[in-house]
């Protein structure tokens, strides 16, 4: 009996003594920025600048080289060039916002994730790169007190960046990325087909999985079941971003405001309420990377499963 108790209180202290040299995750509060590969900075800033209405030069846009189009305090759209037809996805990197770059180093090499040394952005932020088990670039960039919001914008469709979403091939090890090491939460899951009243859903049947920040209610997207050889213009469909509107009349009128033709090939016909249950509307840029918008709750209730966590606000 002393042995048994012996042994306990020693793999105790080891246990505890593992813990205490493990470094904690820092916070990830949502999205900082994603960067979109653009063949034509002009073209592209057509979209950005005036369709969607979204200023080059405010507050998370300071100091940033490339094409940058701030759509709040601490979100933006960058710009980065590449080649007409260049293959693979053109949505070139997500940021997400945490509270201690340096502690997020450290964590992210604690579970054996290969990552930058600290690099200071164009508006003097520390940030850390690194990428995910499919290569998809990442990025987490540290983030200060918030200053005052910037006054609304007459013409600027939305304020809030929602999600990004990009093509995933293997969800086990992409969902023990998200979810075991960096601490996202399942949000909500989907797929085209209804299953049989008490068919046990599987991994194959999902072509949505959405998994929300930890210490937030933005989200990351991963779109699954995606033919290995689909073409540029399919990968623009699948590797994107969404923007949040209260209103999607409104933002709708406020497009064609802005100069979207009705009948543009680079616009979907009309808004719907997709299988999550919200409304939701697509535009495309000039290299066809779409452009989702969406109400932040849904109109009704989704297929497949019942969301998980928070819906967002704006």
């Amino acid at each position: 009996m002393l042995r048994a108790a012996t042994l306990l209180c020693i793999s105790l202290l080891f246990t505890t003594f593992v813990s205490a040299q493990t470094p904690q995750r820092p916070k990830i509060y949502g999205i900082a920025y994603v960067r979109i590969k653009s063949s034509d900075f002009q073209k592209a800033s057509e979209t950005y600048s005036k369709i969607l209405g979204l200023s080059p030069s405010g507050d998370s846009c300071t100091g940033v080289k490339s094409p940058c189009f701030a759509v709040n305090h601490h979100q933006h759209i960058e710009l980065t060039h590449a080649d007409p037809g260049a293959p693979g996805s053109w949505l070139d990197e997500v940021a997400f916002r945490t509270n201690d770059v340096g502690a997020m180093r450290d964590y992210l090499k604690s579970q054996g994730i290969s990552v930058s040394d600290i690099q200071t952005a164009g508006n003097s932020s520390p940030f850390i790169e690194a990428q995910d088990p499919e290569n998809n670039r990442i990025a987490f960039v540290q983030v200060e007190k918030a200053p005052n919001p910037p006054p609304p914008s007459p013409t600027q469709v939305s304020f809030r960046i929602f999600h990004a979403g990009f093509v995933v091939r293997n969800l086990p090890t992409m969902r023990h990325f998200y979810m075991d090491q960096l601490g996202f939460r399942l949000y909500w899951k989907g797929g085209f087909k209804d299953l049989p009243p008490g068919t046990p859903e599987t991994d194959s049947d999902i072509d949505w999985f959405e998994i929300q920040v930890p210490n937030g209610d933005d989200w990351v997207e991963f779109m699954l079941n995606i033919a290995p050889n689909a073409d540029h213009q399919e990968l623009g469909v699948q590797n994107h971003f969404c923007l949040g509107v209260p209103n999607m009349q409104k933002a709708l009128d406020q497009l064609h405001k802005n100069g979207l033709a009705p009948d543009s090939k680079f616009a979907d016909d009309k808004s719907e309420i997709g299988r999550d249950g919200k409304w939701q509307f697509d535009i495309f840029d000039p290299d066809w990377t779409r452009i989702e918008f969406m109400e932040p709750a849904p109109a009704q209730n989704p297929c497949c499963n019942p969301y998980t966590a928070p819906q967002p606000k704006l």
